[in-house]
């Protein structure tokens, strides 16, 4: 009997088990990925950037009727054909896009006169988006879509326009709230305005914007799950300095992950998210397969997420008890549901929250009880220790000042600088 006769007698008669796995891959480094049926299908896709979106706060929707938005992101990684993704996830009846267009932001740089040029745009990359070759598109109430590829050299770590013409009525239901970048709004369609200086405002968030892919066969999408430490709040706006930022400018510029191919990132985290409850945004249990799972190309998910269901437990009426168990149980089914679609999944320690306003001792006793199943359990794939990171080693319950934005539990720029440094990258070159 030949290999491939044996591997398909393994295949076949029985679910893929370590023994099978190990034909077809290389003993992976971290401890339980030996254990791990790696089986997602290589997209010829990966995932640029993207965010969550979530429901506007009722009330508070703005009016986009008869504007164009001009929203403006950072691609971690780089590619010669683009395709942008739109959300309707939460709206409540269909969206009209009448007209869409992609080009390369100037958005950070600066005109002749030396003023900021508000929503510009490199003419020369300025690309329409079509929609199974159709210039507008109109997206039913809880649908997500995306264009047809088009032809634009992005360049790693640059940041993209991306516009869109909302001819009908149309109230900002679906977004990504925490942007911490400016995008910009204008009445009318201007989608292929090379400056949007004296005709628009700003909007500090993402409206019905999803993700950006670029064609790059056979790599992968790292997927930052989490709350607003993921999200990066206190960060400084308009300058890219979130955790998993840091980690796109890590990876692109350390020759060690070159043989690793190249390695998207994605951050998925939601401000206020938790769990177990929904906060602001959708419980994590209720997001990851349109979060995670369905990003093309992703391959590996870091979650940090617990802090605001540790924090809020007296509001949600969630008794401390065996609140510690729950949340293992809610991150353990996080894990699985990631590794049912071939990923590998990290567990990452929960920071210090000790001097915030929701801190309690009884609470971080729950805190350092999660912290230690995350370092011991066998759920994960491997650990990353943002815990350790950016603790103060003298007083281990609160950050370490230098890291420390001021709130007692987001950190600064520097904070999030550490936390994107003590992850191990081998988690990722050690498993191509």
């Amino acid at each position: 009997m030949t290999f491939f006769d044996k591997l398909r007698v393994c295949l076949v008669s029985r679910p893929i088990s370590a023994i099978c796995v190990g034909l077809l891959f290389a003993a992976p480094v971290c401890r339980a990925a030996s254990a791990r049926p790696n089986h997602r299908a290589r997209s010829p896709w990966v995932a640029t950037w993207g965010a969550a979106m979530m429901p506007t706060h009722h009330g508070t929707a703005p009016d986009f009727s008869g504007k164009t938005l001009r929203e403006i992101v950072h691609a971690s990684i780089a590619g010669k054909q683009v395709r942008v993704w739109f959300s309707n996830r939460f709206g409540a009846e269909p969206l009209h896009i009448g007209a869409a267009h992609i080009a390369l932001s100037t958005r950070s740089t600066t005109n002749e006169a030396g003023a900021a040029e508000d929503g510009g745009i490199q003419a020369s990359s300025d690309r329409t988006l079509t929609f199974h070759h159709l210039g507008s598109v109109v997206i039913a109430p809880g649908a997500t879509i995306v264009s047809d590829p088009v032809s634009l050299n992005v360049p790693a770590l640059s940041n993209l326009s991306v516009s869109i013409y909302l001819p009908d009525h149309t109230m900002g239901l679906t977004e990504h709230e925490l942007a911490l970048e400016t995008s910009y709004a204008a009445t009318g369609n201007v989608v292929n305005a090379p400056s949007l200086a004296g005709k628009s405002w700003p909007e500090p968030s993402w409206y019905f914007l999803s993700g950006v892919d670029v064609d790059s066969p056979g790599d992968s999408a790292i997927i930052a799950f989490g709350d607003s430490i993921t999200d990066g709040w206190r960060s400084t706006a308009d300058e890219n300095r979130r955790w998993p930022d840091d980690l796109a400018r890590r990876l692109a510029s350390d020759p060690g992950t070159e043989h690793a191919g190249v390695l998207g990132v994605v951050n998925v985290g939601i401000s206020g998210n938790r769990v177990l409850l929904d906060g602001y945004g959708p419980n994590a249990l209720s997001r990851i397969d349109r979060d995670v799972v369905a990003r093309s190309g992703a391959r590996y998910m870091i979650v940090l997420e617990s802090i605001n269901d540790i924090g809020r437990f007296a509001s949600d009426h969630q008794p401390y008890g065996d609140l510690a168990q729950r949340l293992e149980t809610g991150l353990t089914q996080l894990a699985m549901q990631a590794h049912q679609h071939g990923m590998l999944v990290f567990g990452a320690t929960l920071t210090p929250y000790k001097g915030c306003g929701y801190y309690s001792p009884a609470g971080d006793g729950i805190r350092q009880a999660v912290n230690r199943w995350i370092r011991t359990t066998h759920v994960f794939d491997g650990v990353v220790d943002f815990d350790k990171a950016v603790r103060d080693p003298q007083h281990p319950l609160q950050f370490a000042p230098q890291y420390d934005s001021g709130d007692h539990l987001h950190p600064n720029d520097a904070g999030y600088k550490a936390m994107a440094a003590a992850i191990p990258l081998k988690l990722f070159t050690g498993n191509r």
